[in-house]
């Protein structure tokens, strides 16, 4: 949660009730339809796996989902920064780790949660359940019991096992500092450090740091009693005295004098300016609390402008993020069957992560965050959305790993390697991310029109509390307060600009303006008065006209196809006038948009191309390069059919306009998306699979898109109208209000 970003508990438990409990399930990758399907995956077929497993355990990582599975685990007693809510208040908490996962890396993660505060019941059960995983990820474990599970698991199990609080923490700043030491100047062992915090992440960030080359007399330890020194007694323990300092400080104000790198992880505050201020030249501040640091970077930099800071919060530059590092860990541990990640392992991920950051950033990523990233003091680490991370960081770990002899199953060929890496990224993620990082940098007044639809007034108000920008909501205040308070939104009303045609000063000027532009075409005063001032679409359609909104979201309560009929009564948005309607499909990983999904009754192959270049221009304003593929039952010209005729003739259209992106055509939709199938044709100009599909019809894209909603449970987004003046977006009737929140954010990227 950033500082512009406001969550509801409302909001909180409507995202984890809807559409279903919980944040996943899990579904078969085989066929489960016939009865030899279910004879296969049981009885009796499934003793043949069982007596190969039998007499070759490793045999497991072939036929079982176990190579790709870890247990998140927690019995709830460190929950966030929430303290001992029990093991069944962390479900909610293990559950997000274990999609955090999937989306990054794509590791299959079950979450666990025990019932126990006894670390020898705990050991024990995890370590029954080795069999099942290749990992186990311990998470909100307390201190001391954390340190002793995760050692002793390590030594009875024969896989991974790695508690994330502890070395999560440690293995991104590890990273941060490896570029912040390079950009002050300085070696990790000729610096002094000085950590706040010792719990478990500081404790692992102490000692990562020192097997990296940080030398002990050099790092001081300090907790709530002060510094850790050689003698103290109060407050300490085992794993506290490992790191006690020969040192006459007792003070975390004493320690940081002449300091050249400050860690924290413990309290909002905990930290003066004049603690910074005494510090060493080019000094290097982790304030790494989380949700507020110890010292903010405006409060750092105040007195001591030469600081490099970095935090754990997303709304600053240099976020300390976990999902940088556990995510990649165990993909690069998992694909080499490890018995453990060990510190090698973890201090190459951290040597790959600075790495990385020091390298040119793609457009893609730089175009997601508003601005331009570069390495340097505001950028040491890479962002999490970096689509790098996936191919680069694991195959630093299993390196690491297969050097150091825990590599159960070395990999052979390091470059397939990573191109099987690559293949697993999801793109459909990062393209939702960056278009919400590029709405949060617009900060567009978004207007939507209708007010009396509680998806709509629940999506302007996330618009809003999500810091995208300022939501005005066209509709008659009681009834928008009623609707609020129903939907558990008490006072929302108080944040949103409510508009009302009856009661705004701006009427008549709207009336005048689209007067003028229909008096030609049979409408008197009194139609236009009715159509401005009781349409709410046209009404909606007229502030954004006059600059009294940057964006427009309607359509959720009325067809398309109507919705665009009343909005030409404003703008010029027909066939005629360029404009397009493309929907984006997102499906299991992959990303196709389906064209013309609103406009083009029947379009002819001029309209095709067009439709085509319009795709193109959202397809790269969404990160994708195109590659448009005119489609049809026919390929190539065979079967012949006068109605396949134009899309064959489409593609000789664009040839004359010589445009930039890759196109090709007439083709059935399993040539244009499935590469064995298109290989059949060498010819073939798609360098890869199409992700704009051109289609004969409206009737044709409309078909296609329901159908994939509706069989196959894709996401949709759109359709997305493009070639209008204006940013408007129009949804569907049965749109969500995650889908009437991504057409906003779509508005305020001008998208289309």
């Amino acid at each position: 949660m950033t500082s512009k970003t406001r969550i509801t508990p409302e909001e909180a438990l409507a995202y984890h009730l809807e559409p279903k409990p919980g944040k996943y399930e899990i579904t078969p990758t085989t066929p489960m339809a016939t009865q030899r399907d279910l004879s296969l995956a049981y009885s009796p077929g499934v003793a043949v796996p069982v007596q190969a497993i039998a007499d070759n355990p490793a045999s497991a990582y072939d036929y079982t989902v176990k190579g790709n599975m870890v247990a998140v685990i927690s019995n709830g007693t460190a929950i966030l920064g929430m303290g001992n809510l029990g093991a069944l208040a962390s479900k909610p908490v293990m559950e997000g780790k274990a999609v955090l996962f999937k989306r990054f890396a794509d590791v299959n993660a079950i979450d666990i949660e025990l019932d126990s505060e006894d670390a020898d019941d705990i050991i024990k059960a995890v370590a029954m359940m080795g069999p099942t995983f290749g990992g186990i990820n311990l998470e909100d474990i307390k201190a001391p019991e954390c340190f002793i599970i995760e050692q002793r698991l390590k030594e009875i199990m024969d896989i991974p096992v790695f508690h994330d609080d502890q070395h999560g923490t440690a293995v991104i700043c590890a990273a941060g500092l490896i570029n912040a030491l390079e950009l002050s100047g300085k070696k990790i062992g000729d610096v002094r450090i000085v950590l706040n915090g010792a719990g478990a992440a500081g404790i692992a960030c102490l000692e990562l740091l020192k097997s990296m080359g940080a030398k002990h007399d050099n790092c001081i330890m300090c907790d709530t009693k002060g510094v850790i020194y050689q003698g103290r007694v109060e407050g300490m323990n085992q794993w506290k005295s490992a790191h006690a300092a020969n040192t006459p400080h007792r003070s975390l104000e004493q320690a940081m004098i002449g300091a050249d790198v400050f860690l924290g992880v413990s309290a909002k505050g905990a930290v003066t300016p004049e603690m910074v201020s005494s510090m060493a030249e080019n000094p290097v501040i982790f304030a790494m609390a989380n949700p507020d640091p110890e010292i903010t970077p405006e409060e750092a930099h105040a007195v001591r402008p030469d600081a490099i800071v970095a935090t754990g919060r997303s709304d600053y530059p240099n976020q300390v993020n976990n999902v940088l590092g556990f995510p990649y860990l165990f993909r690069g541990a998992l694909d080499i069957h490890a018995r453990a990640i060990n510190d090698e392992m973890k201090i190459a991920c951290a040597h790959a992560l600075a790495a990385l950051a020091r390298e040119d950033v793609p457009d893609e990523v730089a175009m997601a965050y508003g601005r331009k990233l570069s390495f340097g003091r505001d950028y040491i680490i890479p962002t999490p959305f970096d689509p790098r991370l996936i191919y680069v960081i694991p195959p630093a770990v299993a390196k690491a790993g297969m050097d150091t002899g825990v590599a159960r199953r070395p990999i052979v060929d390091m470059n397939a390697y990573i191109l099987n890496l690559k293949s697993r990224m999801d793109p459909t993620a990062s393209i939702l991310q960056g278009i919400h990082a590029r709405a949060k940098q617009a900060q567009a007044r978004m207007i939507f029109a209708e007010g009396d639809d509680p998806r709509v007034l629940r999506a302007a108000v996330a618009y809003q509390r999500a810091g995208l920008g300022k939501s005005i909501v066209v509709g008659r205040e009681l009834d928008v307060m009623e609707k609020l308070n129903t939907a558990g939104l008490t006072d929302a009303h108080r944040e949103l600009e409510i508009v009302n045609a009856a009661t705004t000063p701006h009427l008549e000027s709207y009336r005048d303006f689209l007067y003028k532009r229909l008096q030609r075409e049979g409408h008197d005063r009194q139609d236009i008065h009715r159509l401005a001032a009781r349409d709410r679409h046209v009404f909606a359609a007229l502030m954004l006209a006059h600059g009294h909104g940057d964006g427009l979201v309607t359509g959720a309560t009325r067809k398309s196809a109507h919705v665009l009929s009343l909005i030409n009564h404003v703008f010029d948005a027909k066939a005629t006038d360029g404009a397009v309607g493309v929907t984006a499909l997102l499906h299991k990983g992959k990303i196709v948009l389906i064209t013309d999904t609103l406009v083009h009754e029947w379009p002819e192959p001029d309209d095709l191309a067009n439709i085509a270049i319009k795709a193109a221009g959202v397809a790269r304003n969404l990160g994708l390069e195109p590659r448009v593929a005119f489609v049809s039952f026919s390929t190539f010209g065979y079967p012949v059919s006068e109605r396949a005729t134009k899309m064959h003739a489409a593609p000789k259209v664009l040839d004359a306009m010589n445009v930039d992106f890759e196109y090709e055509g007439e083709m059935t939709v399993d040539v244009a998306l499935n590469p064995e199938i298109a290989a059949n044709y060498p010819f073939n100009r798609l360098t890869g699979p199409a992700n704009i599909l051109v289609v004969p019809a409206r009737h044709s894209a409309s078909i296609s898109v329901k159908l994939m909603q509706e069989m196959a449970g894709a996401t949709v987004i759109g359709p997305i109208l493009t070639g209008v003046p204006h940013p408007i977006q129009i949804c569907t009737s049965s749109s969500t209000v995650n889908d009437i929140l991504n057409m906003a954010v779509l508005a305020a990227c001008k998208v289309g």
